[in-house]
């Protein structure tokens, strides 16, 4: 499943190396507005890309304290921004929508079919969604 998101149609991701160490990861592709893919399903098939869809992003602790989360973030909306897309959309587990906020990400409304494939992510999953600068 990791390794098809790094093969996937406009992939966006990124690694955080320091002294040799994987410290940091930030993984995304471009992927259709509003349909998340399933939980754990293996990308295949070539989508229309209209947003940047971000699956995960993970700092080891040994790489936190500079802001690196949020340098992975803005060094891949760039990458999309280049690429013409406007739109991030994500869904945040566990407790990750607070670091999300911190980066101008909302909660919109969204419909009851969204609702109920962000729902299979977990108990507290949230969909959120910003736009690129």
């Amino acid at each position: 499943m990791f390794e098809s998101r790094l093969g996937a149609s406009a992939p966006y991701c990124l690694a955080a190396v320091l002294d040799g160490t994987l410290v940091g990861y930030f993984l995304a592709h471009g992927w259709v507005s509003n349909f998340p893919p399933p939980l754990g399903a293996i990308l295949t098939d070539e989508v229309p890309i209209e947003v940047l869809y971000i699956h995960d992003l993970a700092v080891a602790r040994s790489g936190r304290g500079g802001a690196l989360g949020r340098r992975l973030v803005t060094k891949a909306f760039e990458m999309a921004a280049a690429d013409g897309l406007t739109i991030a959309e994500l869904i945040a587990v566990e407790r990750a929508a607070g670091f999300w906020k911190k980066l101008d990400f909302d909660e919109p409304e969204i419909s009851p079919a969204l609702a109920a494939r962000v729902a299979a992510y977990g108990h507290g999953a949230r969909w959120m969604a910003r736009t690129i600068p």
